[in-house]
């Protein structure tokens, strides 16, 4: 269990700043918050803990009963993405339902987080932008039409088939993923806005998930004080 705590945010793009010495560092700017708690988890009547938060308002017209009943039970507007971070009993217990979390309030500056998203779609794809294979070599010297293939899959007589793994075209991109250990840059508070170094997963307006990192020592600086 990832015991930092997090926001949902989407993604807006990539920049640059220029720090105290004068040197360029390349950042992408992820929108987090306002995020509001819609509900928790405990481990009396789950079997768990964890903070429900919501992020990005949504108009009532497109929200159903359910959805619209934990909305008004926990006193905050129709929520266009919610989500559950699990996390010990003790740091849900601090949040109260229907509070509103923002970056500063979680993150801090130099801290380093776990972004995840679901990086772009590219369809089907071919062994070589999936996979990274190098192809058939040059032109020419007997070879036609294999520059892109993937070569041999399997052998005739033994094993008879072609064994599982084996890396060969297919559907790329369109999946979860989650990049570790990337630090905040920035935190700008009035405009809900985290400044994080490096790449992020995803699309332009893509929904992300940004958590203390779990591979990192100071990953929980800020929730610890």
């Amino acid at each position: 269990m990832n015991t930092h705590p997090g926001l949902i945010g989407k993604k807006l793009g990539n920049t640059q700043i220029f720090l105290e010495n004068g040197d360029v560092q390349r950042v992408t700017v992820v929108r987090v918050g306002p995020c509001s708690v819609v509900g928790k988890r405990t481990e009396d009547k789950d079997g768990y803990s964890a903070l429900i938060l919501g992020f990005e308002d949504k108009r009532e017209k497109l929200v159903n009963k359910p959805e619209m009943g934990l909305f008004t039970k926990a006193g905050v507007t129709p929520k266009r993405l919610v989500r559950e971070l699990r996390l010990p009993a003790e740091q849900v217990a601090k949040h109260e339902v229907g509070s509103v979390l923002t970056p500063s309030e979680v993150f801090e500056v130099g801290q380093f987080v776990d972004v995840s998203g679901r990086s772009k779609g590219r369809g089907f794809a071919g062994v070589l932008k999936r996979h990274n294979f190098s192809g058939a070599g040059t032109d020419g010297h007997g070879t036609h039409e294999y520059k892109r293939h993937g070569g041999s899959i399997g052998a005739n007589m033994t094993p008879g088939r072609v064994l599982p793994g084996i890396k060969m075209p297919g559907h790329y991109g369109n999946e979860n993923v989650t990049i570790l250990n990337l630090k905040v840059a920035r935190i700008m508070d009035e405009e809900q806005l985290v400044l994080i170094e490096g790449a992020v997963p995803g699309p332009r307006n893509g929904f992300v998930t940004v958590r203390g990192a779990i591979k990192k020592k100071n990953a929980g600086r800020k929730a610890a004080n």
